[in-house]
């Protein structure tokens, strides 16, 4: 039997802190997991659920985008998977009756772990301006304000809609379609607040957004680099793939500030080694490099492979240079100014050290390089991942067997969502099949991501915000701000499975859309629907959810859409120059299939989408890099680039603080109050800070502190904002740097504190300082 919701808060007081662990999985976590699953939906359903989760006739898992080999295991899913699925298909219930017993303004003073604990949103609810509480209204009536409220606007760009990464390739499709219907391209998403500097790197260097590897050359790898990134918390089934390529005989070198226990060691549960034998080791070395140094580090490992080059020669791959690059003599001149000491300061590693690393890479035969957010979300973070590809192209680590780019995302449909276009500044080839598609002319002028939309809506110039899926509110930088911002918009709505702050931080006026979440079964238009999702590496397959809905209230994102655009485009007149897009939208609500063959006619490289993901089939996207070393530059060649090294400078009685996850929390989803891999337990309001620090600032591990961030805008003012009320736990981490759980310390991150380029909020560079808490101030 499944338990009932928490009736009270985090209890911040209560926390503990152990001796962090040194290896990652095993036991414990399957208990913990099974733990989770029958506290939320009982054990039948537990059983029920979770032998479907990655199997290719069940349902794809709602957490992480990592990919899935062709032969699956019976439990394809991980801990945190588990928990994902537990989370979604919980029994417990927020129906009309919760909202009417609890006001928003009481919701509001509740921490995220409670909020989503109650349960599964069943009914469409509203909340009007100046009410206290939210009521039920019907799914007409409630997609009738909505309509409304859209052909309202006087222009179109006073509306921003937002999209969560677990949203369908079916739906995002149409989603962008609504949009760009209505006449704007403000289409931000997830992807501004992590990957968008991956993104903005690949495409200027190799023609292509995405990385170049698939899940074999992981596996085929010689070595591979895990840089700024957790694999055992954010995406623990990486780890079954690393030790796959470790019994290869592939070397790994983990690269991070954090010792986390995932890149250490994998004691894999479906293994007698792993239940038993101490598991398997997996980072051969680990490389604890300070904030934001990586582009040093990378600066360093092609610095290297240029001297032995010019020393003993045998090192670079002259023909693939000769045949696939351009810029590669800049580069190569840029190096040889290269200053070890300034490597050194950055990464606070010794030469020595960076020597070993750049030794590894010049005797891989096939090189893999992995990364995260801890390299995506700094302002040098474009110009540091144009230096990893870089040190690839030097020995022709694109197109090869085992090595490649790998950005590892987050959400399990990020990058599907953006290839089917969701996007604010898409290219002109998209929007012209997008108009011959759907005869209607769609905006091209560029329009506001996630940092743009907030300071549109800081300063008045938001009337509409729709949030498909996700929690805006919690999930962005600098909250107060978001906060204030969102205050000033006349209608905002959420698309949502469960209760989150975006649904008690709203507009003046507020609707809840309840959906149906990716492990309910979708029946429409006398059928079972199935909707598709891309992972990590490019590959799309079905997804098909079995359980009964939580309420017969309940449409799927794909029906919310479709029905919104019956309203507000449903009187169109069929002229080709029409400002709306024609299509029979009542026909895409009974069948999908429809859907997706308006996508494998707008989008390329999705020739026979429905054949070809049926039976548990997968359609492998087309990548040029990877295919046949094909670059969709402007000279055709893969780029190298000449970048100045950069790194942070932290002021004396300072932090350079990074915002993290816990190990109990997917994105701002708090699953629980441990974060065991790192010895935290019962709590989440902790900053973990170098012993050394702690001593050099006059505190003491348990100390209750203050987080005061200080940025310093282009004309000089400090601007601060703050965290209150921390517990100071003593960590290894590189001294200078500190490590604290969002959504509490985005409060932090300043909304214009942004990398360059890309326009990704700098949440792994923070500088703060340490405020002694009164005794009249308490722990809060």
């Amino acid at each position: 039997m499944a338990r009932k919701p928490p009736r009270t808060d985090i209890d911040e007081s209560l926390v503990r802190v152990t001796k962090p662990r040194t290896s990652a999985v095993g036991v414990p976590a399957v208990l913990h997991a099974l733990q989770v699953a029958n506290e939320q939906m009982g054990v039948a359903r537990s059983l029920q659920t979770l032998v479907r989760v990655n199997q290719k006739d069940g349902f794809d898992c709602p957490g992480c985008a990592w990919p899935e080999e062709d032969k699956r295991h019976i439990a394809e899913f991980c801990e945190n998977g588990a928990k994902a699925v537990a989370e979604e298909a919980t029994l417990r219930r927020v129906g009309p009756e919760f909202f009417a017993a609890h006001s928003v303004a009481e919701l509001r003073a509740h921490d995220e772990w409670w909020l989503g604990q109650q349960g599964r949103l069943t009914h469409p609810m509203i909340l009007e301006e100046g009410a206290s509480h939210y009521r039920p209204l019907s799914w007409d009536d409630a997609l009738d304000e909505i309509a409304a409220a859209m052909r309202g606007l006087d222009d179109p760009d006073e509306a921003v809609f937002y999209t969560s990464g677990r949203t369908s390739n079916e739906a995002a499709f149409l989603y962008q379609l609504l949009v760009r219907g209505l006449g704007t391209n403000n289409l931000p998403d997830c992807s501004n607040m992590c990957h968008e500097s991956s993104g903005s790197a690949l495409t200027e260097t190799i023609g292509i957004g995405k990385g170049t590897v698939s899940i074999d050359d992981i596996h085929d790898a010689d070595l591979l680099i895990v840089a700024g990134q957790n694999p055992g918390t954010n995406h623990p089934r990486m780890l079954s793939a690393l030790e796959k390529a470790k019994r290869r005989g592939a070397t790994i070198i983990a690269a991070n500030p954090l010792p986390e226990a995932g890149l250490l060691r994998f004691e894999n549960p479906q293994t007698p080694r792993g239940v038993g034998f101490g598991g398997t080791k997996l980072a051969d070395l680990f490389v604890q490099i300070r904030l934001g140094g990586d582009q040093a580090l990378f600066q360093a490992i092609g610095a290297h492979l240029l001297e032995a080059e010019a020393e003993r020669g045998g090192v670079l791959d002259h023909e693939f240079l000769a045949r696939h690059t351009s810029g590669f003599e800049a580069y190569r001149t840029a190096m040889a100014d290269a200053s070890w000491p300034a490597f050194a300061e950055a990464t606070g590693l010794s030469e020595s050290e960076l020597r070993r690393v750049g030794e590894a890479v010049r005797l891989s035969k096939a090189t893999v390089v992995c990364w995260a957010m801890g390299l995506t979300q700094h302002k040098h973070s474009v110009p540091m991942l144009r230096d990893v590809v870089n040190v690839l192209l030097l020995q022709g680590n694109i197109g090869r067997r085992g090595a490649g780019l790998c950005p590892v995302r987050g959400h399990s449909n990020v990058q599907g969502d953006r290839t089917v276009g969701i996007y604010e500044k898409p290219s002109a080839a998209f929007l012209d099949a997008l108009d011959a598609e759907f005869s209607f002319s769609a905006p091209r002028a560029h329009g506001l991501d996630t940092v743009g939309a907030i300071r549109a809506m800081r300063d008045g110039r938001v009337r509409f915000f729709m949030g498909m899926g996700g929690n805006f509110v919690s999930a962005t930088p600098d909250t107060a701000v978001v906060e204030e911002g969102m205050s000033r918009v006349e209608l905002s709505v959420q698309v949502s499975t469960k209760l989150n702050r975006s649904h008690v931080v709203t507009g003046r006026r507020a609707i809840i859309l309840p959906t149906l979440g990716r492990t309910d079964r979708d029946r429409r238009g006398g059928r079972e629907q199935r909707v598709t999702v891309e992972d990590s590496m490019g590959a799309v397959h079905a997804s098909r959810g079995r359980l009964a809905p939580p309420s017969e209230e309940l449409l799927s994102e794909v029906a919310i859409v479709a029905r919104l655009c019956d309203r507000v485009f449903g009187g169109a007149s069929g002229d080709p120059g029409s400002r709306a897009p024609q299509a029979d939208w009542q026909a895409f609500e009974r069948d999908y299939a429809l859907i997706r063959g308006c996508i494998e006619r707008v989008v390329p490289g999705f020739d026979g989408y429905e054949t070809r993901i049926d039976r548990g089939g997968t359609l492998h996207l087309p990548n040029g890099p990877r295919d046949a070393r094909r670059f969709a530059t402007p000279d055709g060649r893969a780029r190298f680039t000449v970048n100045a090294l950069e790194f942070p400078r932290i002021p004396p009685g300072r932090l350079l603080l990074q915002t993290i996850r816990s190990h109990d929390q997917y994105n701002t989803t708090v699953y629980g109050k441990d974060d065991r891999y790192r010895g935290i337990h019962g709590g989440r309001r902790v900053v973990l800070v170098a012993p050394s620090d702690l001593v050099a600032l006059g505190f003491a591990e348990g100390d209750i502190a203050d987080l005061v961030s200080e940025w310093t805008q282009p004309d000089g003012a400090v601007q601060e904002r703050r965290a209150a009320a921390f517990r100071l736990v003593a960590y290894p981490t590189p001294p200078g740097n500190a490590a604290a759980y969002y959504p509490e310390t985005n409060v932090l991150v300043p909304l214009d504190s942004v990398a360059d380029v890309s326009g990704t909020p700098t949440s792994k560079s923070v500088v703060v300082r340490l405020e002694r808490r009164s005794a009249a101030a308490g722990a809060a």
